[in-house]
């Protein structure tokens, strides 16, 4: 017998829940076959068998809640053999005399195993080759060494460290953990009022925007910026654009490059708190918020100070396609620097926008409104969009954030300065 188990699937994910099975017990599945799909905090994935075979067995239903690592099927790898024709019943008698034998060789094959799955552990724990020479030497596991480093290092004073630590009571043997079942439905008396259970990915949603409110010292700083020059460049250039690069010239790339050169004049924004340690990031990864039925998700355009404007108008329309079609992998999702939402799309004209945790900053731009400004003592109309920075006060000073913004008015208000400051 096979177990299937959950795999890992990124840094951030620990967690998931069955959507649905899409083998049942009973059936035949080969090595590489999708058996399940799982709901993660970011994307559904589905789940493959390692193994060819039957299955035998689910270990968990679909809405329980899963974690990395852990057993949610078993597979009969001599299932397939089940459904040939007896045609050996006369060498039973023979057969019966085997077992024994069998049983009695079998624990000699499970010690092989037990120790490469140890050495596979030992494998994937981030160390130096000094750490791990000395704890080899001293017979310490390095997954059992608490590390100081704040990106999860093993180093030669943490493993000095664990062996001179006091010898800790043998624990009791680890049971592989049990899912979660999924929770029991809420009861309403009153037929007016419908009880709809929210996503995985909803319930994460809503756990991190309260968790980031509680964590960070959240601060929000408004500008305006008047678009008229964007507006008057794009209506200029947007039939040679699209007939060039097959793809509209919007919003976004202007806004993306601008704040690349607002970043690089204020690089703490572009910033990670980790501990005491501030983590200062010199790429640029932006993520793009994109609302889908299912919630709020912000796919990432990597390296985005080394795309032109066509690349990054390409990218993220390729991208919003995937999270619309609900086809966004992990590596879509995780490692932005920093993140551009637009309510304006939606209508809105005013808000204030909640950091993506662990970024320090995150832009809101909204609604386009035509207005009457003050320009060279002369009332003109035009088009302006107010704009808000929500940034982490813990790092960054209300100067820097104030600085940022009008950094990013300068240069969509004048946008030759984006192909030189983007």
């Amino acid at each position: 017998m096979a177990e299937v188990k959950v795999p890992e699937l990124a840094e951030s994910i620990s967690e998931g829940s069955i959507a649905q099975w899409l083998k049942q017990p009973g059936d035949h599945v080969e090595k590489g076959e999708y058996v399940l799909e799982l709901e993660t905090d970011k994307v559904n994935v589905e789940i493959i068998s390692d193994y060819t075979g039957t299955l035998s067995e689910h270990l968990a239903e679909e809405g329980d809640t899963v974690q990395v690592g852990q057993a949610i099927a078993i597979v009969d790898e001599n299932g397939s053999a089940a459904a040939a024709p007896k045609a050996e019943a006369p060498k039973v008698e023979e057969a019966k005399a085997e077992p024994a034998k069998t049983e009695q060789a079998a624990p000699a094959k499970e010690a092989p195993k037990a120790e490469a799955k140890e050495a596979s552990s030992t494998q994937q724990v981030i160390a130096s080759p000094a750490a791990r020479k000395l704890a080899r030497e001293k017979g310490i596991d390095l997954t059992q060494v608490p590390v100081a480093d704040p990106l999860g290092r093993v180093r030669v004073q943490d493993v000095e460290a664990a062996s001179n630590a006091p010898a800790a009571p043998a624990a009791a043997p680890k049971q592989a953990p049990a899912a979660k079942k999924a929770a029991a439905p809420v009861e309403v008396n009153d037929d007016r009022i419908e009880v709809v259970k929210m996503t995985r990915r909803r319930q994460t949603i809503a756990k991190r925007l309260v968790q980031v409110q509680s964590e960070a010292a959240m601060l929000t700083t408004f500008n305006e910026v008047d678009l008229s020059a964007v507006m008057e460049l794009r209506s200029r250039h947007k039939d040679s654009f699209v007939k060039t690069n097959d793809v509209k010239l919007g919003f976004m790339s202007f806004f993306t490059k601008a704040v690349i050169g607002a970043l690089k004049k204020y690089p703490l924004l572009n910033a990670e708190i980790q501990g005491d340690h501030i983590l200062k990031k010199n790429f640029y990864d932006i993520g793009v918020a994109v609302s889908t039925d299912e919630g709020l998700v912000v796919p990432v355009v990597r390296d985005a100070d080394r795309k032109s404007f066509a690349e990054i108008e390409k990218n993220i329309s390729d991208l919003a396609v995937k999270a619309r079609n609900n086809k966004l992998g992990l590596s879509d999702l995780s490692g932005g620097t920093f993140t551009i939402t637009n309510g304006g799309t939606f209508g809105s004209l005013l808000s204030t926008p909640i950091l993506n945790a662990p970024q320090v900053g995150i832009l809101g731009m909204h609604t386009i409104k035509t207005r009457p400004i003050a320009v060279r003592d002369q009332i003109e109309n035009r088009p302006m969009m107010y704009l808000a920075l929500s940034y982490d006060h813990r790092i960054v000073d209300g100067k820097e954030a104030v600085g940022f913004l009008v950094a990013i008015k300068d240069m969509l208000e004048d946008p030759e300065q984006l192909l030189l400051q983007g």
